[in-house]
């Protein structure tokens, strides 16, 4: 009875754990993203860790270990946090920051592959009101 029991537990426990690699880590899903998006200097160094043109802060470096991966399977391991974020920041780099936009489309989509298929979800994301 006592193995049946700590084999049903042991089961349990790698299920958690290989359900929680199946998603992007949720250790910054906390930070101030308007902070980021409100300072020029502070987004633009997050902009040039993505393109390996600069530093990147422990956060940084956990986006660009992703980004590809999450663009490439439509963020399926994102949480709702990191959905919502990246909705934000992807309206103002489009609205306000084209230039910067641009080459991080060059730099992730240079067959603009992605580019077409997530129009209609810019479009939308750009219709809505702003959180």
């Amino acid at each position: 009875m006592n193995w049946l029991l700590l084999s049903f537990l042991t089961f349990v426990v790698l299920a958690i754990v290989f359900a929680e690699k199946d998603k992007y880590t949720t250790k910054y899903d906390n930070i101030d993203i308007d902070k980021i998006l409100d300072n020029d200097r502070i987004f633009r160094s997050y902009i040039d860790c993505c393109l390996d043109r600069g530093k990147c802060t422990s956060d940084g470096l956990e986006l660009k270990k992703n980004i590809k991966a999450a663009i490439e399977n439509e963020c399926e391991k994102c949480s709702e946090a990191q959905k919502k974020a990246i909705k934000k920041v992807g309206k103002k780099l489009y609205k306000e920051k084209p230039k910067w936009w641009q080459e991080l489309c060059d730099h992730f989509d240079p067959d603009k592959k992605y580019r077409t298929k997530y129009q209609k979800y810019i479009d939308d994301a750009l219709a809505e009101e702003d959180d």
